[in-house]
């Protein structure tokens, strides 16, 4: 992030804290600049440059590569997207160019790249040009920008309690989103994976492939997804981690994530109830979760100093966690500590921060059609919700998703609708099978769509992003996108459960990007 927003993004967050609003993680430094950035191009060129990661890590380079603001009008305004390469380490026996996105919507695809050398695994380096990029709207790629004090309104008004709130939030809704029309330009309008797919196209044509792999996890299997379905031909490869589900509607969307939460917060009690190194070992966690809910629906759950706290700040702090077995150890000591709070319990909260939503809307409310025609349809739909998920209730992000999106002031461009692929190599699609923000339910949808092509592997335990969550999900997504091999239809990895808190990382072992680059609750 840029100096200025940095300084806003933690004025929020302590704002949020206040109000008793509490998040997970912070949102990755998505916005941090390179030593080097060539000018733009013009369409279908790119000129590499030497650049460093934010780090200091040499050995990259970076370029622009213009692309038409809407591809429905090729010679209209364009934008300049921002691209970086780490070339194949073992250049006899390079296969070609590896696109890379880590989600979001909002993930930067540079800093995924930047970071390639901790988080991909040496076969992959050796032998794929690693590409990244910036979708537009995000980090480098002008990103869409907001007014924060519009955020900041809009945030408390995300769970409507009443017909008042839900007309207040469509208000701030339209005004937000018209204040990041007016700061983005024409961009705004035309923010949907759609786009995106065309610009990624234009990638491939630039580096002058006629075929292409890719690794998207998460927001990023969206884009993998719709490119096979658009451009079945130029396809060498796609590995899609963590799968999103673009044939949902709002009522379906909503229901399958609040059941994922509950399974997967289902998970964390029943490992808790084993673990003795857990802070809740011998504790029943979902008597818990339902009692701290309870309490702050009666306004009776209060830090020191007077922080009060409200269902979905406990909603939205659990979800958080929930993305890694390896941080359930601090979730356990979190719960243990809201259910009686210390002095120092506000300052551990206060240090998870608020993830920043944008472009996040701009894209889901353009992919999605999440419209809510009056609040008694909230209300019908938030109770429905709790049947189906009847200790955790809902998903803080599905639920944000829709609520975020009431009265937006852009079309939906992209609407839901069912995979139609046809022509492509296998695909490869990998989920947990107990993932909070992308249900395995959404994974096994999107491979029947995809049909012959598909091939779906199962990681039987908890999280988001089976490539480093799993050694044995990694080894399949590499040996796929390196041989083109997929496992046997119905393949199962094993769950892995932590043992003790904070482990030692092993030497070469592999780093999960993803906290730093999309934070929580994100796809």
């Amino acid at each position: 992030m840029s100096t200025q927003h940095r300084h806003s993004h933690r004025t929020r967050s302590r704002h949020l804290l206040a109000a008793g609003a509490l998040a997970a993680t912070l949102l990755g430094q998505l916005l941090t600049g390179t030593t080097a950035t060539a000018a733009p191009e013009k369409p279908g060129r790119i000129s590499w440059k030497p650049c460093t990661a934010p780090d200091g890590t040499a050995g990259f380079e970076c370029a622009t590569l213009k692309v038409p603001v809407d591809h429905a009008k090729p010679k209209g305004a364009t934008i300049a997207l921002a691209l970086n390469r780490h070339r194949a380490t073992d250049p006899a026996r390079r296969i070609g160019p590896l696109l890379v996105n880590p989600g979001g919507p909002g993930g930067s695809g540079v800093d995924f790249a930047f970071g390639a050398p901790s988080s991909l695994s040496p076969a992959l380096l050796a032998r794929f040009d690693i590409i990244g990029f910036d979708p537009r709207g995000v980090s480098r790629s002008h990103p869409v920008m907001c007014d924060w004090d519009l955020v900041v309104r809009q945030d408390p008004l995300l769970y409507p309690g009443s017909a008042r709130d839900f007309t207040a939030l469509r208000a701030a809704n339209r005004a937000l989103g018209k204040d990041c029309r007016a700061r983005s330009g024409p961009l705004f309008e035309h923010m949907d994976t759609g786009q995106v797919v065309q610009d990624m196209d234009a990638i491939r044509a630039a580096l002058g492939e006629r075929r292409i792999s890719y690794y998207g996890v998460s927001y990023g299997t969206a884009i993998g997804q719709q490119y096979a379905a658009r451009y079945p031909q130029r396809v060498r490869a796609l590995a899609l981690d963590s799968n999103m589900d673009h044939s949902l509607d709002r009522s379906a969307f909503q229901r399958t994530e609040a059941v994922a939460m509950e399974e997967v917060y289902g998970q964390f009690a029943d490992w808790c109830a084993r673990t003795p190194a857990c802070e809740l070992y011998g504790r029943d966690a979902r008597a818990l979760f339902d009692s701290l809910y309870r309490r702050a629906e009666a306004g009776e759950l209060e830090l020191p100093g007077g922080i009060e706290l409200k269902p979905q700040d406990v909603q939205l702090t659990v979800f958080g966690f929930l993305y890694d077995p390896v941080s359930w150890f601090q979730l356990a000591d979190l719960l243990s500590d809201i259910d009686d709070p210390g002095e120092d319990t506000a300052r551990r909260l206060a240090a998870f921060g608020e993830p920043a939503p944008y472009p996040f809307p701009a894209v889901m409310c353009q992919d999605y059609a999440f419209g809510v025609p009056a609040y008694n349809t909230l209300v019908r739909e938030k109770k429905a919700l709790a049947r189906y998920a009847p200790v955790t209730r809902l998903s803080p992000l599905g639920w944000t998703a829709m609520t975020g999106c009431q009265n937006w002031p852009a079309k939906v461009t992209n609407p839901p609708r069912p995979l139609k692929v046809d022509g492509t190599p296998p695909i490869l699609l990998t989920n947990s099978r107990f993932d909070p923000a992308t249900p395995h339910d959404w994974a096994a949808n999107a491979a029947r769509q995809i049909g012959r092509e598909a091939v779906l592997l199962t990681y039987d335990g908890a999280g988001h992003g089976d490539y480093w969550l799993s050694p044995c999900a990694r080894s399949a997504i590499d040996t796929y996108l390196l041989t083109l091999k997929t496992p046997r239809p119905g393949t199962h990895c094993p769950a892995l459960w932590p043992t003790e808190p904070a482990p030692e990382e092993r030497k070469g072992a592999l780093v999960n990007p993803l906290p730093d680059l999309i934070g929580t609750p994100r796809y």
